[in-house]
């Protein structure tokens, strides 16, 4: 019974690996060609690592023989280059081999049977591993060497390693055309160092058929004389005592014999099967299948991305640029969800436009300007600008709309209103000013309240507003309607009177606080603008003025 650990650990150095767990012994490389051999040299200098699998192609051939000549002096082993790796049946698998976890259950690789497998070629490996699962009870250990010129270790030595291990009762090799690796195990055979069956096939056979030198897929599968071709290896392995077909498609039925007769002389004993465990469903799979139903985690409705084009509530991304959409149109679909009249949009983007800024000495400017002086990039100073925006600078557009509402439609007067909210300690949102007054009005209200007369249907709540400043500036001469104010009276107008929206949508809309989404958006302009005219100025670290602070114990 051995101890099995799977280790999930990262390291920036392979001694530090090796230090930090002594007990593995087998190094997988997937590093590109590009440093495969610099780092399988150092993983082989380590005491501790046995064997070095490695999985790039394209290793240059002098690189892979230092490698060779390295491993072989210090009695360690490589596997590849341009390896998938092996698998061990019912133990572990190294690389890519044996591919998914359906293939693995086919093929019986959950436990191990008694047939030894190598292979120069990777996707043949797992071919053969199904087909010796077909006819077999599978295989004991499958081995892919690489199809490079110089293959770390050799069929041959697979061959001679299977034939020490007693569970393996029958060998499969599956060679190419090129080189002369299957000599060796040829001449293995001849002296007699392999007891045990050898079924044996090389790939390439047709490469007679072409009237010049043909590469095939391995940098090793090419043929430089007779002695290298398909058929010469196979008859060469055939007079050496190995078990070769007539052809590739043979191959199957007599692996099959071959077993069959190892059985019937009693030299493999049953395998117990063992039932593997359920493997679920892939999910994607049984989402397409209609097997089941995942839960979503974020529910969208106002775009869609998985199409040819993004769509907005919708509407594809070129009708919006044929149709010569503005920005207000692309906010009625992202934000209302539908495409609002252009009157509307356009108010929308007018509101964009006025409150885009206010100069630098408004809190967030001035935050903006602060922290871009002191050297911040520009997500963080508009951040900081941003974070001033609520019921005292620019977010008083939702309130403004939200207790004009209420009062006009509970029909309370002006009077009423006014002196209602006073009572409860509460200013009245969209009303005062620290810098206009009675003489002189904010002039981004006056553009809005002039639009608004000349393209809406109705303006009963700025109407209603405009009532309460009246009594407001009967208090105070400062007291006059701002722009969040405007804006929001003006809002409640344009939802109610495009007939596009229900009571019960112009109240959400108020609550969600659409309508201070405006400023925010509005006012991001603004800010981004100060903190580039701040970095253009290469202002330095601003620091406030001991003049500017009242200093008092």
């Amino acid at each position: 019974m051995c101890e099995q650990f799977i280790y999930s650990c990262i390291f920036c150095r392979i001694e530090a690996a090796c230090n930090a767990h002594p007990t593995a012994d087998v190094f997988i490389n997937f590093a590109s060609f590009r440093s495969a051999a610099a780092s399988s040299m150092s993983a082989l200098k380590q005491p501790t690592v046995r064997v070095v699998a490695i999985i790039a192609e394209g290793v240059p051939e002098s690189d892979a023989k230092q490698l060779i000549s390295y491993a072989r002096a210090n009695n360690k082993v490589i596997i590849g280059p341009a390896t998938v790796g092996g698998v061990q049946a019912g133990a572990f698998k190294i690389g890519d081999t044996a591919g998914t976890i359906d293939n693995i259950i086919q093929c019986k690789l959950y436990r191990p049977g008694s047939v030894g497998f190598v292979s120069k070629s990777g996707g043949m490996s797992n071919e053969l591993y199904n087909t010796i699962a077909r006819v077999t009870d599978g295989i004991y250990e499958g081995i892919a060497i690489g199809g490079d010129v110089f293959p770390g270790s050799t069929l041959s030595d697979h061959i001679l390693r299977f034939n020490n291990i007693p569970q393996v009762k029958m060998m499969v090799v599956l060679g190419e055309l090129g080189g002369s690796d299957e000599y060796s195990l040829v001449e293995a055979l001849k002296q007699g160092k392999v007891q045990k069956p050898v079924v044996a096939w090389v790939s390439g056979t047709c490469a007679r058929l072409f009237k010049s030198e043909v590469q095939f897929g391995h940098a090793g599968a090419k043929s430089g004389g007779e002695l290298e071709s398909a058929q010469a290896k196979n008859q060469a392995l055939r007079d050496a005592g190995a078990v070769v077909p007539t052809s590739f498609e043979a191959l199957e039925s007599v692996i099959k014999e071959t077993f069959e007769k190892l059985v019937e002389e009693g030299n493999i004993p049953p395998v117990p099967e063992v039932t593997p465990p359920p493997i679920p469903e892939d999910l994607k799979t049984a989402i397409k299948s209609g097997k089941v139903r995942a839960p979503t985690h974020i529910i969208s409705t106002i775009s869609d991305d998985r199409g040819e084009e993004p769509c907005y509530a919708g509407v594809p991304m070129s009708t919006i640029i044929e149709r010569g959409y503005g920005v207000g149109d692309v906010i009625s679909l992202l934000w209302f969800k539908r495409s609002l009249p252009r009157y509307c949009t356009q108010f929308i983007e007018i509101c964009i436009m006025l409150c885009a800024d206010h100069g630098p000495c408004v809190s967030g400017a001035h935050n903006s300007i602060v922290t871009a002086r002191a050297g911040k990039d520009l997500v963080s100073s508009l951040v900081s600008g941003l974070l001033t925006i609520g019921p005292r600078f620019g977010g008083a557009i939702d309130d403004a709309a939200r207790y004009f509402k209420d009062a006009y439609d509970r029909g309370l007067t002006p009077y009423e209103f006014v002196e209602g909210m006073k009572k409860k300690g509460i200013r009245v949102p969209g009303i005062g000013h620290r810098i206009k007054s009675r003489d002189n009005r904010d002039k981004r209200v006056q553009l809005l309240q002039k639009y608004a007369h000349t393209h809406f249907p109705s303006v009963k709540y700025m109407e209603y507003a405009v009532q309460v400043e009246t009594y407001t500036l009967s208090k105070a001469n400062n007291l006059v309607m701002n722009v969040d104010g405007a804006i929001g009276s003006l809002f409640l107008d344009l939802l109610s009177g495009s007939g596009m929206f229900s009571k019960q949508e112009i109240d959400e809309i108020v609550e969600i606080g659409y309508l201070n989404g405006l400023f925010v958006l509005a006012r991001s302009i603004g800010l981004i603008g100060h903190t580039f005219d701040q970095k253009r100025l290469k202002q330095p670290l601003y620091r406030h003025p001991w003049e500017d602070v009242l200093y008092t114990k």
